[in-house]
This record gives structure tokens, C-alpha cells and sequence, in this order.
């Protein structure tokens, strides 16, 4: 099974700096992953640029399944968020809402989700988007820890700390980090020239993990993190 996990901007070009669903649309398209992760993904309001981005992505490259979790309506009418793409039916989807601090830092806060869904052979997907602040981080590293299933699990997004942050270690002792497979250190924003790795892709321990990698791909400010796993087999599966 190939996983990816895609800060997309709202599906803007880096380069152009226009909504670009062609582009982002074809990089998904071409790494052939049968789950997709989404952050930054609008949905239906009031301006006329937020449009369902979640379907119009799933239909153009090839995606039969899709959820949107909105995390915030900007402006009180336009809907922004994380979003699935799937190539298996999904069972059952939800959106977890992260808790918002008390505001103790100077820096951009941002209500964020957890989206959190059931495929059709078992595989629980997580996706989410850290906040900017330390306190936003902590209280999303606890929704997850909340909500994270043992076994046949994914939990990937935009992180938004890098992989040496002690907040992450609760996640790390419970789920196996797919970039510990990189031949080489990755780096994940920006794009054009990454300073840092900011996106993850975590599975649990039953899940072997193949491959991983952040190839070198300028659609949005992010490079995808992508990763090949095996799932483990069930007994009807036998």
C-alpha cells in the first residue's frame, strides 16, 4: 500500500501562485498512493476560490472516496481544513477538533482538527495539522493520543515542528516514523529550496514499512512525504 501526505496551500502553485488543481492533482496522480493526506484544503463558501478542492482532487485523480474535516470557517463563511482521498471505501469519518489554548505566545493561532477515518479493510487514518505554537502543538499531540488506535494505524500531516522536538515523543513511542527509511536526511519546506522537515507519516508497529522518501517535487510551498507499507494480513485474508 503507498501513502502520501500533501500540505497543498489550498492547492496553490508555488511558482505561479495560483490555484492549480491540474498540478497538484498530476503529482498525487503519478505516485499512485491508495491514501492520501491532505492539509490546507478548502472547501464550499462564500468566496467564489474556496470550492469542494477534497472532490475535485479525488475526481481528477482517480480517487472513488474522499472526506473533508473542517478545522475553522475564515471570515465565519469559508470552510478550511484537512482532507482524505482514498482508493478503498471509508467506513466511518470524523472530525476531532484540537482544542484551543489560552493565547501565552505572540505568534499566529489557528483553530486546528484531527481527521480521523475507518477504511473498508481495517486501517484507521489520521491526519492533522499542528498549530504554529508550542501550546497548540502540545494540546494536538494529546487530541491525538486521545484517538490513536494500536493496531493498523496511519497517523501523517504537517507537523510543523522538526523531528528532533520533544513534543513528539509520545507519538514516537507509540507509532514507528516511515523516514527512518530515507537513505538520506529530507528535508520537506519550502519546496524550492527545504530548510526543514516539517511533514510526517507514522504507522504503527504490525504495519512493515518498504519505503519512504520526499522526492524533490515543487507543486505547493510543500514537498509530499510519501511511503510504501505492507499491511498485516487478517484471517480472512489467510
Amino acid at each position: 500500500m503507498k501513502i502520501m501526505v500533501y500540505n497543498t496551500q489550498h492547492c496553490l502553485n508555488y511558482i505561479t501562485r495560483q490555484i492549480d488543481f491540474e498540478l497538484i492533482a498530476g503529482i498525487i496522480k503519478d505516485y499512485g498512493a491508495d491514501i492520501v493526506g491532505l492539509n490546507e484544503i478548502r472547501n464550499v463558501g462564500v468566496q467564489e476560490d474556496y470550492q469542494d478542492q477534497a472532490k475535485i482532487l479525488a475526481e481528477l485523480a482517480g480517487y472513488d472516496y474522499h472526506y473533508f474535516a473542517q478545522a475553522i470557517k475564515f471570515s465565519g463563511v469559508n470552510p478550511y481544513g484537512n482532507a482524505l482521498l482514498s482508493k478503498n471505501p471509508i467506513v466511518q469519518a470524523q472530525t476531532i477538533l484540537v482544542p484551543d489554548p489560552p493565547r501565552q505566545y505572540d505568534g499566529y493561532y489557528e483553530t486546528r482538527c484531527l481527521l480521523k477515518a475507518k477504511l473498508d479493510n481495517g486501517l484507521t487514518v489520521n491526519v492533522i495539522h499542528f498549530g504554529l505554537n508550542p501550546d497548540e502543538q502540545e494540546n494536538a499531540v494529546k487530541t491525538i493520543m486521545d484517538n490513536l488506535e494500536n493496531e493498523k494505524c496511519i497517523l501523517m500531516g504537517d507537523f510543523n515542528v522538526s523531528p528532533d522536538n520533544p513534543v513528539l515523543a509520545p507519538i514516537r513511542a507509540r507509532l514507528k516514523d516511515t523516514a527512518d527509511l530515507f537513505k538520506q536526511p529530507l528535508l520537506s519546506f519550502p519546496s524550492d529550496k527545504p530548510k526543514v522537515k516539517i511533514d510526517y507519516i507514522f504507522v504503527s508497529h504490525d504495519i512493515e514499512v518498504i519505503d519512504a522518501d520526499i522526492p524533490a517535487i515543487i507543486g505547493a510551498d510543500h514537498r509530499p512525504h510519501m511511503a510504501e507499507v505492507r499491511m498485516p494480513f487478517t484471517v480472512n485474508q489467510v
